[in-house]
């Protein structure tokens, strides 16, 4: 039925318009319609009323600016109180519903003390949007604190109670984008107060394309909040709206909590006009709350009284720290404001510690005021102490010394920091018109630029080049441009080592920025070196809590990591994390950076689980403080996505894969080494899928890359090698799969050492490839160097060398040397029982291997012994390593049907084996392909011939 006032098509037994909610009228009621020249009036909803045939409106709690709130009673599908909110007509209701079902799953997954829950949503008879939610008895934050005269301290406290609710949505991926004190309400349980943030997900899907007409009702009535609007929300287009839009609301509530009135003043702002209103928002810099506080004349005193002290002293306790904090959260520029709202909070917590804030000038003498007030009474002595010094001469000469050092050094870093705008400026001017000329100007460009004006333009200002090479040298290492990061960092640290001597901070930056470099180019002894000596120095310099600290710890981390030593890399990263979160807080990318790094490291030591839970911490962090679009985003994703493919969730591995090469080739370009990483890594995954050809073209493409970013023998360009091999190994393109691992592992020895531990996969893979071209010699010989190179580098008692030994173990078994490979897997057994205990999914998979080696042997009952002990251990465990029980599976029905005719047990075996195989590694593959071989001649050896021809007829 098409609405007569919007022409908007409804359903036939509409009454009323689902857009504009105008009366509809049937083909029975047509003279009416034709005659009638008004809109009659919408009946309003009644306390009473059900809505949605399961809300039963109670009372009437409020009205606004969107509509009504009443208190409901849920009659089903369970019983409970609710809010509910009915928006007031004029709103799409399509829209409005269809906006908050895509804010639904988000809305479900908040769970926060300090935040109302939204439960439904929908449209009421007459066509108008409701929501429901948690029930909040209580008033608005800035009327709870007016009414119980909450001081500034208490007011803070509260204040950061409901920025760590704001964060916890924003982790959550919800906006709330019209934060304000009547969306906070607070209530009191056992006799605290409680803020509680309401319409979380409303906000979005109310939200309008606003423009003159929109932005005002006919009645003159202004929709949505400029009070607390933020620039970019003042732009009305809704295109660009991020986390910190409501970092910007919760600045003007933090302003109002502490001067007890808004930046701009409510009256002046809504008697604009539209345009103007943008303007003020967008443009006018608010006072600080000190200086609009002392303009208030008598009212200071009423608000300084809600506050429990007078106008000056509370002019006082906002000048400096507070003036700063709020200053910065309100930043038209949102690069300028608090990246988080937990940021915001840990700014909040170091003024209510009395430490130094982040919005703060870090002079030395703002720090020493804040030192301190911390520590009044030790001041205090000291100062005793400081004075009987100064009394003597050499106390006067040894205190005029030090004063002259640091006046000489905040003179050397003013010098330094003004040299270093100077030049910045010269160098971008290579971007303006009159030089560019209407040509596009590339990053690299510049930073060549900028290479060559150091070595000309500033000899005289030697420590101001040390500094700009280490951060050209940075750019140049972060865009994968190593041979021309390495002379400007190894000219860095000799200038800096020249002036500065050996254990200077500064030298200690400078030995961790080619440490980084030596990292990305393989060199990890290099690495390792000068990480350390970076370490000491800091320490030394800084103390061991410094942020600096954790960084170097972290690489350290990481190196550990390369060279298979998990536990201690671990211990390390535990530690670099325990450090971030206490100097930066717990949101801060450096922390971001820990959890990742510990997913990774719980990763390789098969603790899926964790390494989930790190992995996602890290990126819900990254995205929020550092965007969608962030390079270590797009490392989360495709760490993330790797884990999920060894999961074998195989199309949310791909998804997350995408997005992150998408992130990669917008922000570190086309050719870059991350970029490569995430090709290889889809080979990888299409490789497992199956799907060789695609396979190929994704490996081939990352080969390609990495040859021209790293160089011909980079160690990354030789794993490429490796991933080829396996792919052609697998599609039974044996020369040219030699080829491949031959040349991966010259690569590795090249730019690793021939005794590095990246080396036994490779040669575990070209081992089974010669064992399969009957060059049993040649294999033996390298399982053999696989294993000698696993035990000298991790010690021979380490669960790394397990594999080693299995290699080695199931060649012999294959080539009928039992004596040989028994005890090889008996070590092995032991080695993960050791690391493991005797109940884990490794066990099960050592079994395995023996009870194999015994069944081909001929000894049943051992045989049998291990192979159902390793199915027992696969039972008992809730997710267990499906190809490791299709494996234990498989073996122990090769036991039934060839060594103990057991024909029933063994057919009910090969079905477990052949379904996970199946789920594991697709139909054609060649492990399904031989259980379905070995099925099929069991059939026929039980007289089902017609089943086995059919079984058969799948891999035909």
């Amino acid at each position: 039925m098409k609405c007569s006032k919007c022409h908007t098509d409804n359903p036939s037994d509409s009454k009323y318009c689902k857009k504009c909610a105008a009366p509809l009228f049937t083909s029975e009621d047509t003279h009416v319609s034709e005659t009638r020249t008004f809109q009659a009036p919408i009946k309003d909803v009644n306390v009473g009323e059900i809505i949605a045939d399961k809300y039963k409106l109670l009372e009437e709690l409020g009205r606004g600016g969107m509509g009504a709130v009443y208190k409901a009673e849920q009659i089903k599908p369970l019983k409970r109180s609710v809010a509910l909110k009915i928006i007031k007509l004029g709103m799409d209701t399509s829209q409005v519903v269809a906006r908050f079902e895509s804010e639904r799953q988000a809305l479900a997954v908040m769970d926060h003390p300090n935040i109302a829950k939204v439960f439904d949503a929908g449209a009421t008879g007459t066509g108008r949007p409701y929501f429901v939610m948690e029930l909040v008895r209580g008033v608005s934050l800035t009327e709870y604190c007016d009414k119980y005269k909450l001081t500034t301290r208490e007011r803070l406290e509260l204040f950061t109670s409901v920025c760590q609710a704001v964060q916890h949505a924003h982790q959550k991926g919800v906006i709330h984008r019209d934060l304000k004190p009547s969306n906070i309400l607070v209530t009191v349980q056992k006799n605290e107060p409680v803020p509680k943030i309401i319409d979380f997900g409303i906000a979005k899907a109310t939200e309008l394309r606003l423009t003159e007409r929109t932005l005002f009702t006919e009645q003159g009535q202004l929709m949505g909040t400029p009070e607390y609007m933020s620039p970019e929300q003042a732009e009305m287009s809704g295109l660009d709206v991020d986390t910190r839009t409501d970092i910007y609301s919760l600045g003007v509530m933090l302003y109002e909590l502490l001067a007890g009135v808004l930046p701009f003043d409510p009256k002046t702002l809504r008697s604009a006009g539209f345009s103007e209103i943008q303007r003020i928002i967008r443009e006018t810099e608010p006072p600080k709350a000190s200086t609009r506080l002392s303009g208030l004349g008598d009212k200071q005193t009423t608000i300084a009284e809600h506050r429990k002290t007078d106008p000056g002293s509370l002019q006082r306790q906002l000048k400096g720290d507070l003036d700063w904090i709020t200053m910065k959260a309100l930043a038209k520029d949102r690069i300028h404001r608090y990246a988080s709202a937990s940021e915001l909070a840990t700014d909040i917590e170091r003024y209510l510690r009395n430490e130094p804030i982040m919005a703060g000038p870090p002079s030395p003498v703002y720090r020493l005021k804040k030192y301190i007030r911390r520590h009044k009474v030790g001041v205090a002595a000291a100062a005793v102490v400081i004075l009987a010094i100064l009394i003597g001469v050499a106390g006067t000469t040894v205190g005029l010394l030090r004063a002259i050092r640091a006046e000489k050094k905040a003179v050397e870093e003013a010098n330094t920091a003004q040299q270093v705008s100077d030049f910045l400026v010269r160098l971008f001017e290579v971007s303006n018109p009159g030089e560019a000329r209407g040509n596009t100007i590339t990053a690299r460009e510049i930073l060549s630029k900028g290479a060559g004006e150091i070595e000309q333009g500033l000899k005289d200002q030697p420590l101001t080049r040390a500094s700009l090479m280490e951060t050209i040298g940075t750019v140049y290492r972060k865009l994968g441009l190593y041979k021309d990061a390495e002379p400007l960092l190894k000219e860095s640290l000799k200038i800096r080592e020249n002036l500065l001597g050996s254990k200077d901070a500064r030298v200690a930056d400078s030995l961790y920025s080619l440490a980084l470099l030596h990292d990305n180019q393989g060199k990890f002894k290099e690495a390792k070196e000068l990480t350390q000596r970076s370490l000491e120095i800091w320490e030394s310099e800084l103390g061991p809590t410094h942020p600096k600290i954790a960084k170097g710890l972290h690489e350290q981390g990481l190196l550990h990591y390369k060279d298979g030593k998990f536990k201690e890399a671990e211990t390390i990263f535990e530690r670099a994390l325990e450090i971030r979160e206490k100097a930066l807080g717990s949101n801060h990318p450096d922390v971001a950076e820990s959890l990742f790094s510990l997913g990774v490291v719980n990763y390789i030591q098969s603790r899926f689980d964790e390494s989930e839970y790190f992995y996602k911490r890290a990126l819900e962090i990254r995205e929020t403080v550092l965007g969608p679009d962030h390079p270590d985003v797009a490392q989360s994703l495709n760490s993330l996505a790797a884990l999920y493919h060894w999961l074998r969730r195989y199309d949310e591995a791909e998804s997350l894969y995408n997005r992150s090469l998408a992130i990669r080739k917008k922000t570190l370009g086309q050719i870059h080494p991350e970029v490569a990483g995430t090709l290889d890594n889809i080979g990888i995954l299409y490789h497992y899928k199956g799907n060789l050809v695609e396979a190929e073209k994704y490996y081939k493409e990352a080969l390609e890359i990495r040859k021209k970013s790293l160089g011909e023998n980079h160690p990354d360009v030789g794993a490429s090698y490796f991933g080829i091999a396996s792919l052609y190994h697998g599609m039974g393109r044996y020369e040219e799969a030699a080829q491949a691992y031959e040349q991966a592992i010259k690569i590795l020895e090249i730019s690793l050492g021939e005794e590095h531990l990246e080396l036994p996969p490779v040669m575990h893979n070209l081992a089974l490839l010669y064992s399969e071209m009957g060059r049993n010699d040649e294999a033996e010989a390298l399982h053999k160097r696989g294993l000698k190179i696993r035990e000298k580098g991790w010690g021979p008692k380490h669960v790394g060398v397990t594999q080693s030994l299995r290699d080695l173990g199931y060649f012999y078994t294959t080539t009928g040397r039992y004596t040989e490979a028994e005890p090889l897997f008996r070590r092995a057994l032991s080695l993960v029982e050791k690391e493991w205990g005797p109940d884990h999914i490794r066990v099960a998979e050592a079994l395995r291997y023996l009870g194999q080696m015994f069944s081909l042997k001929g000894e049943n009952k051992e045989a049998e012994q291990h192979l159902r002990r390793a199915l027992d251990i696969c039972k008992k465990e809730s997710e267990p390593d499906s190809e490791v029980v299709a494996g234990v599976c498989y073996y122990l029905a090769y036991l039934y049907h060839h060594n103990l005719n057991r024909f029933e047990e063994a057919e009910e075996l090969y079905k477990q084996a052949l379904t996970l195989q199946e789920e594991n590694l697709g139909s054609d593959s060649t492990e399904v392909k031989e259980i379905i071989k070995e099925y099929a001649n069991l059939l026929r050896q039980m007289d089902r011939k017609e089943e086995a021809a059919k079984l058969e007829f799948r891999i035909k």
